[in-house]
């Protein structure tokens, strides 16, 4: 049997829908992208959303919207381009470490990193669950910081009943990997009328439109493309409308997994979920313990089971990274070395799920 990591669920109705789309030849940024973005924003609870081809491109936009350049805290485990979108933008990540149980950003590490030239914090939602926002929102009001939510990997994942994204300036990303697809794609999300503004201008070249003249095109400052096609988000806002039943599959999942791995606690460690939030399970991730982990993914990947590993090696131990750490990451270099990722998505088969739990329990027996 072989279980991929993830596969993306895109049904033949879709299929047929794109086709139509690109058939009508609006190709680039159209009016399906006002449908997906209108739609986005009230699901999230923001004021606006700009839809994108990246979150990447959202996180990069975001950092521009803050007119500041200077450091940004952000956890060092996450993907490279929390870091890269924040070096690209000419300021320096600045690394937290996290909290083992939430495997989020620990809110109790951040003030002491902050000093006089940094100007946002940057939180991570991992995997599904959203970080503790009440702490983080107190010490960006108290120092007056700006806030990025790299929501990536936690859309429809909540604190206190507000969804990610909704805090700050939220980044959201619809890769293939991710709760809903436009194959690659983001969104930016936003609750200030200037920094939309400014962030529509970004991501079309920095150009606006003349009201006299159609073809008159001015830059106004140095944007770029960043731009979703049409047919694209016409994909976005028909997986948007299945967010909930996808996501509550995932949930089965998890749970399924759940009720098997606790009785391995010594071992394997389940994904912590506190009172404040829910989890959707875009990655289904858990601590292996005794420096295990290397042999428990390769005896699942020996068995057609495409098990993995988010994040190994940490942003800090990156060579191109490492000059921006600051100070103790040891919580991060624990889970780096522990953390293990299970196979995860709505079209998961229970014949599949019923052999990665036999999987996990041969392995323990082997141990």
């Amino acid at each position: 049997m072989k279980i991929p990591l993830c596969k993306p669920s895109i049904s033949n109705l879709e299929l047929k829908l794109i086709s139509k789309s690109i058939k009508t030849g609006w190709l680039t940024h159209g009016p399906e992208n006002k449908k997906f973005e209108n739609n986005f924003k009230n699901y999230v609870g923001a004021n606006y959303a700009i839809s994108m081809n990246s979150c990447t491109s959202a996180l990069e936009c975001a950092i521009k919207c803050i007119e500041k350049k200077g450091e940004i805290i952000v956890p060092s485990f996450t993907w490279v381009s929390s870091a890269n979108a924040i070096i690209n933008c000419g300021c320096s990540p600045v690394f937290v470490d996290i909290n083992l149980d939430t495997r989020n950003i620990d809110y109790k590490k951040i003030e002491s990193l902050i000093n006089k030239k940094t100007v946002a914090i940057m939180v991570v939602h991992f995997s599904g669950l959203s970080c503790e926002m009440d702490k983080i929102i107190k010490i960006c009001k108290k120092y007056n910081l700006q806030l990025i939510e790299d929501s990536a990997e936690t859309l429809g994942g909540k604190y206190k009943n507000n969804f990610t994204g909704s805090f700050g300036l939220g980044c959201f990303s619809f890769f293939p990997t991710k709760n809903i697809t436009t194959t690659e794609g983001g969104m930016l999300t936003l609750n200030n009328k200037k920094m939309y503004e400014k962030a529509k201008k970004i991501i079309a070249h920095g150009i606006v439109k003349s009201n006299k003249k159609s073809w008159k095109r001015v830059a106004v400052l140095p944007g770029h493309n960043y731009r979703l096609p049409n047919h694209l988000a016409l994909l976005g806002n028909s997986q948007l409308s299945k967010l909930k039943s996808f996501n509550k599959k995932r949930e089965l999942i998890a749970k399924e997994y759940n009720n098997n791995f606790k009785k391995f606690n010594h071992i394997i460690k389940i994904p912590f979920i506190p009172k404040e939030c829910n989890h959707v399970y875009q990655m289904y991730t858990v601590q292996i313990a005794k420096n295990l982990r290397n042999s428990f993914v390769d005896y699942l990947n020996k068995r057609g089971i495409g098990a993995s590993v988010h994040f190994d090696p940490p942003l800090h131990k990156q060579k191109i990274y490492s000059k921006y750490r600051k100070g103790n990451l040891k919580n991060t270099e624990k889970l780096s070395k522990q953390i293990a990722t299970l196979p995860i998505y709505p079209d998961l088969k229970n014949k599949e799920i019923k052999y990665i739990i036999k999987s996990v329990n041969k392995w323990i027996e082997s141990i």
